[in-house]
């Protein structure tokens, strides 16, 4: 659910929160769940509160300090940067998606939900699902190719 809730624009420092949030629902409705697929559930009401949390987030006006939320001395091996520039890249680039592509790919590929899931939780047809996800691939493959042909031009 962290991973599902950051990826769909939850910023980071309000992840934990939103995760309680979806928690709570879960907890909440699980009376009315008649079946099927719990993952494909659950993952559908992250999109909800991941949604209501975006409508909201436009409202906040404070900007936080980075290093205040460090809290200690941060990782400076060369993996946990080349980690971390990595996860910013994947951020940066799921951003740029729209919103239905954006969560088809990190449901279908980064979740690894089926893709009956998908288009459950989605709710729409299953080659609208597929459609998606071929378009959310493209993008994302093209934005990958810019990026390395700028460090391969970069000294």
């Amino acid at each position: 659910m962290w991973r599902s809730l950051r990826r769909l624009g939850v910023h980071e420092r309000d992840v934990e929160d939103a995760c309680q949030e979806a928690f709570l629902v879960a907890h909440r409705k699980y009376g009315t769940f008649v079946g099927g697929s719990i993952r494909a559930w659950l993952f559908a009401i992250v999109r909800r509160v991941a949604a209501d949390h975006r409508k909201r987030a436009h409202v906040r006006r404070e900007v936080l300090d980075p290093t205040l939320l460090e809290g200690g001395a941060a990782e400076t091996t060369t993996e946990a940067i080349d980690v971390q520039r990595a996860r910013t890249m994947l951020d940066e680039i799921l951003a740029t998606l729209d919103e239905d592509k954006r969560e088809v790919f990190i449901f279908f590929e980064l979740e690894g939900c089926s893709m009956a899931e998908v288009a459950q939780v989605l709710e729409c047809p299953l080659p609208t699902a597929y459609s998606r996800l071929y378009a959310a691939r493209e993008t994302i493959e093209r934005a990958i190719a810019r990026v390395q042909s700028r460090a391969a031009s970069s000294p």
